[in-house]
Parts: C-alpha cells; sequence; structure tokens
C-alpha cells in the first residue's frame, strides 16, 4: 500500500516551488491533491506540469474571509474529506529598513502571511479528517531576527501563535498541527531577497547567507517536501505543537 493511499490534501501556495514539489510527493504516495493559489495561469501550468487526474486546483486569495470559505468548501466536496492541509501560501514583501518599510507592503505581507494562515486554518479545519494532519510554512525568520525583512519575520513569528492554539484546539480529534521553519530555499522568493539585500550584486548577497548556514548552502525545494510529507504521513502520528527546523544548522 502506497505512503498516501486514500489521503487527500489541499496546498495553498500550490504553485510555488514547495507547494508544488510537496504536491508531487503526496501525489506518488497515492495521496488526491488541490492546490490553492491566486494566479489561475500559474496553477494550469502547475496541473499540467503534475500530469494526474488526481491533482486539480481552485484560485483563491488567501486574505479574504470569502474566498477562503468557497475554497474550503470546494475542496471537501470535490475530495470527499480533506486529510491533508498544508497551509503554506505566502510572500517576502520588500528589503527596507523599518523606517523606511513602506506600509501598504507591510499590511499586505501580514495579510497573506498572517490572515491568510488564520482563514485558512478557520475554514479547513471543520472539514478535516479527525486524525489528519495540519502543516503551517513559517521559517528561520520565525525564530530569529534580520535587519531589512521586519514584516517578514514578524508574519513568520506570527504563525507560531496560531500554530500552537490550533493545536490544543485539534488534538481532541487526533489532528496534528505544526509548523515547518526552513532555512533560505533556493527558489524564487530567495531569488527577490538576495536582489533586495544587494541590487548590484546578488550572487553576492548569497554568498553572504550561505555563509550563515553550517551545511554551506539553501535548502532545496524538494527537501523541505520532504519534511512536508513526513508531517503529513502517519509516520508522524504522535508529532504536534512543534516547530520543525530544517535549516542546515542555521539554529545551532
Amino acid at each position: 500500500m502506497k505512503r498516501f493511499e486514500n489521503k487527500t490534501a489541499v496546498i495553498t501556495g500550490g504553485a510555488g516551488s514547495i507547494g508544488l514539489i510537496t504536491a508531487q510527493k503526496l501525489l506518488d504516495g497515492g495521496a488526491r491533491v488541490v492546490l490553492v493559489d491566486l494566479s489561475e495561469e500559474a496553477l494550469q501550468k502547475a496541473i499540467n506540469s503534475l500530469g494526474t487526474d488526481n491533482a486539480s486546483y481552485i484560485v483563491t486569495d488567501v486574505t479574504q474571509s470569502a474566498s477562503v470559505e468557497q475554497y474550503a468548501k470546494t475542496a471537501a466536496e470535490r475530495l470527499g474529506k480533506i486529510d491533508i492541509f498544508f497551509n503554506n501560501a505566502g510572500i517576502e514583501g520588500v528589503v527596507k529598513p523599518i523606517a523606511e518599510y513602506p506600509e501598504e507592503v507591510f499590511d499586505k505581507v501580514i495579510a497573506v502571511n498572517v490572515k491568510g494562515v488564520w482563514l485558512g486554518c478557520k475554514y479547513v479545519l471543520p472539514y478535516m479528517s479527525d486524525g489528519g494532519s495540519l502543516i503551517i510554512t513559517s521559517s528561520v525568520a520565525g525564530l530569529s531576527g534580520s535587519p531589512g525583512t521586519s514584516a517578514y519575520n514578524t508574519s513568520k513569528h506570527a504563525v507560531i501563535g496560531i500554530m500552537r492554539s490550533v493545536a490544543l484546539e485539534a488534538a481532541p480529534r487526533k489532528i496534528r498541527v505544526n509548523t515547518v521553519h526552513p532555512s533560505p530555499v533556493d527558489n524564487r522568493m530567495m531569488r527577490s531577497l538576495e536582489a533586495g539585500f544587494n541590487s548590484a550584486d546578488a550572487a553576492a548577497a548569497k554568498a553572504e547567507l550561505e555563509k550563515n548556514i553550517p551545511l554551506g548552502r539553501y535548502a532545496q525545494p524538494d527537501e523541505i517536501a520532504d519534511l512536508v510529507a513526513f508531517l503529513a504521513s502517519d509516520e508522524s502520528k504522535f508529532i504536534t505543537g512543534s516547530l520543525q527546523v530544517i535549516d542546515g544548522g542555521m539554529q545551532a
């Protein structure tokens, strides 16, 4: 029997690198998956790359309550149940000192990264199967500070509070709730941040960031997806309310 046979999953930020690779791992394990994201074009491209009838998508703005309520209801109807919820959608904002940070960008980061996660929990949790798994994407930025990224750091700290509260609320139903905390990941988001840290030489910014990682490199998206898949599986059935750090030793 496959690892995720007869399991279903909803993944927000499903068209991004970590969401899409996680979807592929769950599908390979026998799951049926619904991807949720803002861009229909990106979602269609993602579904085409997966190449299976066991994956579908829903276009959603995770910052809007009615939109989140609708994707939760639609996904539950389409799948029949929701066993796994990867609450993953997030944006990086810009790199600016706090005195120069645009308030409208701060508001957008908090809306996506915090309110979007909170709304996802609010509306998806009632549809989840008892014994299911809810995984929230945080970051090493949720464990420490860094100059220039106050909005992102704030948002990634905040979702730990959401996780801990929901883990306690969901425990009577044996639903596990955990956060994952990646180091910099080799993907689009980090290209954006590297350019923000050093607009003249993004490659130098990357090299400088890698110096802070004892294993000497960024994480690959599939390595983060492996951890998410573990938390989604029955192999993690006694892990809840925890911060799962995957950072190449940064926190050491």
